[in-house]
């Protein structure tokens, strides 16, 4: 999408450089900066420490890491080594696993000596694979915001309300629930988005950075604030990403969705997940007992950083010495609070039988 009027996407390989560069999101939305990951550990860090965040580009980031590092040792021991240190970064997003299995298992049928064109070539695929996914979910999407903005005045919006950042930086490009509202925003039908903070690293806040961009009316607001304003009448979809996705269609994504999703059930407002595919985990159907939940630093909490009145980027601690603190990741929302998946293949119910209707490719065993 665009910054400043520039299109970037979140990660591209400079040909002209050869090197992989990324938008460090750490600085997001105070400080646009742009880095190269040369080696391996960089793209671990990259990933572990939020660099890249976002399930579809974790798995693009992961797929460059390793086609760098076949560069310096193409060998098995090399192809083995390089996934088992992606792998570690970061436990719930799906879209990991899924690409450095897809990748090893490739790779490992290719000659040595070949491994490095092959490895770059694939990752090249895998992100041009998920701006095409991504680009399908928005035009499947937008028939919900059309359907919707049909029973409306004239002119007044459709409101929606978001939680953390499914967008374009949590992608290569487009983003997963931020796919229908910039579709929305070019089809010239008229949408708010209620944007929530996102506690604790106010990811909401990239968001409304993203939207602002690109002219979107938004509002960003505290995340206590959405069930207030579903109850009067202030919201009339929900939509959200998803990090990992069960079988059944439990959905796991940033923690504070649950609740999200039991105040839209109260007031009788749809609740959709934008859903690429690949982070369908198909071995799991209970998404609660099932999916580990990535706990984060305490930091995180205790911390928050933001632009300071001298116009600089600070950070500041909000909590009391002493005081433990619990930064649980993620939670899951039970199948029968989602309204529906958006996917790339159109709109599916979140249960096992309709997603097996719709990916009989994809099953596993």
């Amino acid at each position: 999408m665009k910054v400043n009027g520039v299109h970037y996407r979140s990660i591209w390989y400079d040909n002209e450089l050869a090197k992989v560069r990324i938008i460090d999101q750490r600085w997001l939305p105070h400080d646009f900066r742009i880095v190269e990951l040369e080696t391996l550990n960089d793209f671990a860090v990259s990933i572990r420490d939020m660099w890249v965040r976002g399930a579809p580009l974790i798995g693009a980031t992961a797929a460059y890491g390793i086609a760098i590092s076949m560069e310096n040792d193409a060998s098995d021991d090399g192809l083995q080594n390089a996934y088992d240190v992606l792998m570690k970064t970061r436990p719930t997003a799906v879209n990991l696993r899924w690409s450095l299995d897809r990748v090893k298992m490739e790779l490992s049928e290719i000659p040595y000596e070949k491994r490095a064109e092959e490895a770059l070539k694939l990752a090249h695929y895998v992100a041009e694979e998920d701006v095409g996914i991504n680009k399908r979910i928005g035009e499947f999407g937008l028939e919900i915001v059309k359907n919707i903005a049909a029973t409306k005045p004239s002119g007044e919006p459709v409101r929606l309300l978001t939680h953390c950042n499914a967008g374009w930086p949590a992608t290569v490009d487009w983003g997963t629930a931020t796919s229908p509202m910039y579709h929305a925003h070019e089809a010239g039908i008229p949408i708010h988005v209620w944007v929530d903070e996102t506690r604790p690293r106010n990811q909401g806040a990239m968001t409304a950075w993203e939207l602002e961009s690109h002219g979107i009316s938004n509002t960003y607001i505290t995340d206590n604030a959405g069930g207030h304003l579903m109850q009067h009448g202030m919201v009339d979809m929900v939509i959200v990403g998803t990090d990992r996705t069960t079988a059944q269609g439990d959905v796991c994504n940033k923690i504070g969705t649950y609740l999200k999703a039991l105040a839209a059930h109260d007031n009788n407002i749809p609740f959709y997940v934008a859903l690429p595919s690949p982070t369908i985990d198909w071995r799991i159907t209970d998404g609660v007992n099932g999916i580990p939940i990535e706990e984060r630093s305490e930091r995180e909490v205790t911390h928050i950083q933001g632009r300071t009145t001298g116009d600089g980027i600070g950070e500041v601690k909000v909590t009391p010495e002493g005081v433990p603190s619990s930064n649980p990741a993620f939670d899951v929302t039970p199948n029968r609070l989602v309204t529906g998946l958006i996917t790339e293949r159109g709109i599916s119910a979140a249960s096992q039988e309709a997603l097996a209707e719709m990916f009989p490719d994809m099953l596993e065993g």
